[in-house]
């Protein structure tokens, strides 16, 4: 299953399923010192050695971490390495048990979480954005994290006159980096689909006024904003009366 974010579980089971059983189950045994409240994120990176040097880490990131490609990605790659080196100083009595824990920012990941289930969502349920909005596919290619030369269109869709839309997602705030990419999605799109002349929509929690000033000079864009809202339902209901 893809994610945005490195989940361990995905990983154990790539290298099993690559004939790796036996190195990764070293990986699960190994011993992690207890300076490190999180285990499981030093592990990340005998893991990400391992795939590495079998040539399986490309593999491994396009069915499973989709997140390695962006710079919070990249900044992950290299703490994992990081926290194993330390792990195995500390072990080895090269650095004191004291030595403050790197620090990985799980707030990057969390909102992977969240762009994802956002995406997700719009994918199944385009309507909300424009009636008669479908998904692009194209024989087994459809539009979910669509892949072009560097990088990838977190949506990309067609409307009801066929033509395509891309549509970028974006959770933190960053008005020259959103306009760029999606200009350039948008251009690739032009020049590769051959579907006719693409718009653009970044769909965003928070529109700041400079965005939207941005906009107004790029022809075919437009900008949505996105509420979140709550809903509960039962899983097991009791039987008590």
């Amino acid at each position: 299953m893809k994610s945005p974010s490195f989940r361990v579980a995905d990983a154990y089971d790539f290298g099993a399923a690559h004939g790796l059983q036996t190195e990764v189950a070293q990986i699960q045994s190994l011993p992690v010192h207890s300076m490190f409240q999180k285990p499981t994120v030093v592990r990340k990176g005998y893991l990400v050695e391992l795939f590495e040097a079998r040539g399986l880490m490309d593999a491994f990131v396009e069915q499973h971490w989709l997140g390695r490609r962006t710079e919070a990605g990249e900044r992950r790659y290299r703490k994992f390495l990081e926290l194993k080196l330390q792990n195995e100083r500390v072990l080895g009595g090269e650095l004191d048990d004291d030595v403050p824990e790197l620090e990985v920012d799980s707030s990057e990941e969390q909102r992977f979480a969240l762009e994802a289930d956002l995406r997700d969502f719009l994918a199944a349920n385009l309507q909300v954005i424009e009636p008669g909005m479908k998904l692009y596919r194209d024989g087994e290619q459809h539009g979910v994290e669509f892949p072009v030369d560097g990088g990838r269109i977190d949506i990309l869709a067609m409307d009801r006159n066929g033509k395509p839309v891309v549509i970028e997602l974006k959770l933190s705030k960053g008005r020259n980096r959103a306009i760029g990419q999606l200009l350039y999605y948008m251009g690739w799109i032009d020049q590769n689909l051959g579907k006719g002349r693409s718009r653009g929509i970044i769909v965003a929690r928070d529109i700041p006024d400079d965005l939207v000033l941005a906009t107004q000079r790029a022809t075919g864009v437009s900008l949505y904003r996105y509420r979140v809202s709550m809903s509960v339902e039962p899983v097991q209901r009791s039987t008590e009366t």
